[in-house]
């Protein structure tokens, strides 16, 4: 059986965690930050996890991690 592409941008954005979660980042932290409160940009920084939903197709783009 032939080896799997990683997609490049899917493993540069997800994580897979010990546990099998795929961990992620928030969108909307690069630009234009000023109008954006301080809580807003501090819940930001946090990671979150990949739904249930999209865990199995971001484990496919990324098989090797």
């Amino acid at each position: 059986m032939p080896k799997v592409k990683t997609h490049s941008g899917a493993s540069k954005r997800f994580r897979v965690t010990a546990s099998g979660r795929v961990k992620r980042t928030h969108e909307g932290k690069n630009h234009i930050l000023t109008k954006k409160d301080r809580k807003r940009l501090r819940n930001l920084k946090q990671g979150d996890y990949v739904d249930h939903a999209q865990e199995r197709t971001m484990k496919k783009l990324v098989p090797y991690k």
